[in-house]
């Protein structure tokens, strides 16, 4: 790890995984075989944080199928996605299958299940009738309309320390959807490259970095290592001149880059769909101090390649439907599916015989459950102000029945017997028989979020009890056996 400590822990485990097929199935006859196991899983955190929603160590259950042809896997990989949907509501959470980056693990296709909560990490934009949903990292809108620009005379404008999109918008009263802004980037490559990256994306609009990112190793045909804005001191290590930055355009021309000591000497271009449709705009010329005005794509030498490297935001229209808007809700990410493809069995050499009796790549998909997370994200969605109210179906325990008075010995004897008979009719409870006042009793019943409470008080010389719902709060006074009848119906016909 980063302190130097030598360690044995898996943060995933996909190559040894692919290594144990290999060792065990040879035909496709054998396939499809799905394989899966819960185990203790390690991640190298910088900073653990969030209490136990963010910590090095979790308990996950991930899954790995094979298969024969990409057919098969799509096949399986729909049938695990509706069985994750089925435990997460019998989990009895509210949460979202959303479109997301396959991140380092990799794969065609990929989707998160989001339990939505406030205190999510995670930002998620979903269409109001809920046909889309997708992560902030992975998703796609229909931009906002651009404020058009009148025709005019192209000119070179004085935009003295105006460097940024307000003081040009302001002092000139032009709106950030008719400017296009250049953000200049290194990307440091697997193959050891130092590329330079010119990207021009609309005023108004915000780089999506994980789809830019994306885009580069595309490009690129490698990994992308590092990526960081290129600042005054990476010219100077270079040996290079200070840039014009706040006014550069664009067609910023290569010979920029002339003597640079490690860099690629050419820019790769890239430019958003959002700037591409601009017909007319205002960008940097290239030189402090000024801007050009009222100016077109040919006029700078036409346009670099198109892309989708912007931000979906909230407001915006979906892809699906222009007149439905994306909504921004927080989410935590408690599952997530890959369709792998071959990825693994092409890196290691893992193959199987086909019907033909030649050698081909397995087909690969891979699905987790943090299995820990579940119970953390259960509590961010489920609580009020006096704990956590747990859904019935993980809760810990289904019914606390408290003695609220334990030198009572009528409370004591009837508070034991309805504990004996909930636990011969299988429901899981709790007895809370301890010497403490009974309002105490009350609070730690209602913290730690067991879904029903059973209070035996004063009224248990007449056979009264109270039966209180933690979830609704709502109270019935009844007799033992009313009581036990409820909760059997409540609990386990449900």
């Amino acid at each position: 790890d980063r302190q130097g400590k030598e360690l044995g822990l898996g943060p995933t485990h996909e190559e040894v995984i692919t290594q144990i097929i290999s060792e065990t199935i040879h035909s496709y006859k054998q396939l499809p075989i799905n394989i899966f196991q819960i185990q203790t899983k390690f991640r190298d955190e910088i900073r653990p944080r969030f209490g136990l929603m963010r910590s090095r160590e979790f308990i996950m259950k991930d899954a790995y199928s094979f298969h024969a042809n990409e057919y098969d896997l799509k096949s399986t990989y729909s049938e695990m996605k509706d069985a994750y949907q089925n435990i997460f509501s019998k989990c009895g959470l509210d949460y979202v299958c959303v479109d997301a980056d396959s991140g380092a693990i990799g794969g065609a296709e990929s989707q998160e299940f989001m339990v939505t909560a406030e205190s999510g990490e995670d930002l998620i934009l979903s269409s109001l009738d809920g046909e889309y949903a997708a992560n902030e990292e992975k998703a796609i809108s229909i931009a906002k309309p651009k404020d058009n620009l009148l025709k005019k005379e192209p000119e070179i404008i004085d935009t003295p320390n105006q460097k940024n999109m307000k003081s040009i918008c302001l002092e000139n009263d032009f709106k950030a959807s008719q400017v296009i802004k250049v953000i200049l980037l290194l990307a440091i490559l697997e193959n050891k490259k130092e590329q330079p990256i010119l990207i021009a994306i609309r005023g108004d609009q915000i780089l999506n970095e994980v789809k830019l990112i994306n885009i580069i190793s595309i490009e690129l045909k490698t990994n992308i290592l590092n990526l960081s804005l290129i600042n005054e001191d990476l010219l100077k290590k270079q040996g290079l001149n200070i840039f014009p930055f706040g006014y550069i355009g664009p067609d910023f021309d290569d010979s920029n880059l002339k003597g640079a000591k490690s860099w690629e000497g050419k820019f790769l271009r890239l430019v958003d769909n959002t700037a591409a449709e601009l017909e007319i705009f205002v960008c940097g010329s290239n030189q402090n101090d000024k801007h050009r005005a009222y100016f077109d794509w040919p006029l700078l030498g036409g346009l670099p390649k198109k892309v989708d490297i912007r931000k979906a935001l909230s407001g915006d229209c979906s892809i699906h439907d222009s007149t439905q808007k994306l909504k921004a809700i927080r989410g935590i990410e408690a599952g997530h599916i890959f369709q792998l493809g071959r990825k693994y069995s092409n890196l290691l050499d893992i193959n199987f015989t086909n019907e033909s009796g030649t050698k081909e790549p397995f087909w690969m998909g891979c699905y987790g459950i943090g299995v820990s997370r579940l119970a953390q994200a259960a509590v961010e969605q489920h609580n009020d102000k006096n704990g956590i109210i747990w859904p019935i179906s993980i809760a810990p325990f289904q019914v606390i029945v408290v003695i609220a008075n334990v030198q009572d010995s009528i409370q004591t004897e009837l508070g034991e017997k309805i504990y004996g008979n909930l636990q011969s009719k299988g429901i899981e409870a709790l007895l809370d028989d301890r010497a403490e006042r009974a309002g105490v009793k009350f609070k730690d019943a209602d913290l730690i979020g067991i879904p029903w409470k059973v209070i035996v008080g004063r009224g248990a010389s007449e056979g009264t009890i109270e039966l209180v719902e933690r979830s609704t709060k709502k109270a019935i006074e009844t007799n033992a056996p009313k009581a036990i009848e409820i909760l059997i119906s409540e609990i386990l016909t449900n």
